[in-house]
């Protein structure tokens, strides 16, 4: 791969996103963002994910410009939307957790994700894209004990609708209509067809 005059950088702390983004052979740096994630009110799931998106991309290129003059940022926030169009970020405790996981027993909720990618240069206007991608997912019919056996995993408590798709919350789901990587927290199909047609970016990219 050959070497960009600028870098390439993930502004999120998430494992699950840095390895897939990795898996796309990209080679990039990670930096957390400094944002205040807190829901507007009367904020739209699509609305906040792309506002945040958005935020977390620019404060990072912000930091970018005055470092080293020049780089292209990914940035993406994930919720999911309840039955009933309820917003569910990570739950605090684990009271939440089984509240969440029985909101979702034997339905179909949404996941978004929105990601936002900025190519910035000192002295010169940023080039911004946002998307925001929808997959539906429906889970099979838990006890309240199976939802408990879960929830004492843990593995719920730091993700949006305290579950993890990738784990062992993947024996909750039934069928996904949708892009999987979009529910684990980077939708990586788009993000690859995004970078390659909106900022000519190919390498690494299939």
């Amino acid at each position: 791969m050959k070497s960009l005059n600028y870098p390439i950088v993930l502004a999120s702390a998430s494992p699950r996103r840095v390895e897939l983004l990795k898996g796309m052979g990209l080679e990039f740096y990670v930096r957390k963002p400094d944002v205040d994630e807190t829901v507007l009110p009367r904020e739209k799931p699509l609305a906040m994910v792309k506002r945040l998106s958005e935020s977390k991309a620019s404060t990072v290129v912000q930091e970018l410009l005055r470092e080293v003059g020049m780089g292209l940022v990914i940035a993406a926030d994930t919720t999911v939307v309840s039955p009933k169009g309820e917003i569910l970020g990570k739950p605090a405790n684990s009271d939440e957790s089984f509240r969440m996981v029985s909101a979702l027993s034997g339905k179909v909720h949404k996941v978004l994700t929105g990601y936002t990618i900025i190519l910035g240069a000192r002295e010169m206007k940023p080039k911004i894209w946002s998307r925001v991608v929808t997959t539906s997912v429906k889970f099979r019919k838990l006890s309240k004990q199976q939802i408990q056996q879960y929830v004492d995993t843990g593995e719920g408590l730091d993700k949006a609708g305290a579950y993890a798709i990738q784990g062992r919350g993947s024996s909750l789901i039934l069928s996904i209509t949708g892009s999987y990587t979009n529910v684990v927290g980077l939708p990586i199909a788009e993000l690859a067809e995004d970078l390659r047609a909106k900022f000519g970016l190919t390498d690494g990219i299939i």
